[in-house]
């Protein structure tokens, strides 16, 4: 029998977090398991200090969960095993390393390691999947009003569509990659990725590899010139990576240091977790 400490975020998958990780229970039958919610917990660091080296580490939660676990765990994040167990919304890490919809806890620690990191409004954070800028994060900002306002799940998709044709209004932007400066007029989106997927399975960057070194690099995206009904008629190409094709409106570029400005605020999430009234945002790769 081995002895497992479960840290859960009870906020996750629309604050079913808790009823999700029960699930591991049965999962793991026959073993002892104790459940620690990580968002009460005052101090991560010390709490992995403290953890027997003999018990089997096991979070889980959805991708804001991951991208908190390791900003708020430093170095200590990769520093043992981690057992990694979905109970979020979009899990869209699990898709990227082509483990959704897996039955079992699956070990990411390699994952976690020289992780890309972002600067924003004074603050730096390591994120695992991507930042998004534009319409996503607009879709993330509308989407946490309604969670604050209701219990329901919230349809990120009628948001999305929604925004397209009326809510969300694109903006000039600024894309500075290793040097290389470029404007963009009509910009829809602008993020930067570490993974291939962003927004529940938007494959925004269909070739970037988050394990790939020497040199690691980040991809930038830029969604341009396009006006609603295109724009809207267009987005769904996005989920198969099949944007791509759309080679005057959408441009990738990689590199190691990438900084994106906007000419008005708007919403920005890393990894999930947004960001308000953001009008700059700068990436470094590890």
């Amino acid at each position: 029998m081995a002895k497992y400490c479960v840290l859960f975020n009870p906020k996750s998958r629309n604050k079913t977090g808790g009823q999700q990780t029960k699930k591991l229970g049965q999962v793991l039958a026959g073993n002892e398991l104790d459940f620690t919610d990580v968002t009460a917990l005052p101090d991560l660091r010390q709490f992995l200090v403290n953890l027997d080296p003999g018990t089997r580490l096991v979070l889980s939660g959805g991708d804001g969960t991951l991208n908190r676990f390791v900003n708020d765990a430093g170095e200590l994040a990769a520093s043992r095993p981690l057992l990694y167990w979905p109970a979020g919304t979009g899990n869209d890490f699990l898709r990227d390393i082509g483990r959704l919809g897996t039955t079992e806890p699956v070990e990411i620690s390699r994952y976690l390691r020289n992780l890309p990191a972002v600067t924003v409004k004074g603050m730096t954070r390591k994120f695992l999947n991507g930042i998004g800028y534009g319409i996503d994060g607009y879709c993330c900002e509308i989407g946490d009003r309604q969670v604050a306002r209701s219990d329901k799940p919230v349809n990120y998709t009628s948001i999305a569509i929604k925004g397209m044709l009326y809510g969300y209004t694109p903006t000039a932007a600024v894309v500075t990659v290793d040097g290389v400066r470029k404007e963009f007029d009509k910009a829809w989106l602008c993020p930067t990725m570490n993974g291939r997927f962003i927004g529940g399975g938007m494959m925004l960057t269909p070739d970037q590899d988050r394990l790939a070194d020497n040199p690691k690099l980040v991809s930038c995206l830029v969604w341009h010139g396009t006006g609603r009904l295109f724009t809207l008629m267009a987005f769904p190409t996005v989920f198969k990576g099949e944007h791509l094709k759309y080679t005057k409106n959408i441009e990738i570029m990689r590199g190691r240091n990438v900084s994106v400005s906007f000419d008005r605020p708007t919403a920005l999430q890393i990894d999930g977790e947004t960001v308000l009234d953001v009008t700059e945002y700068s990436v470094t790769a590890n």
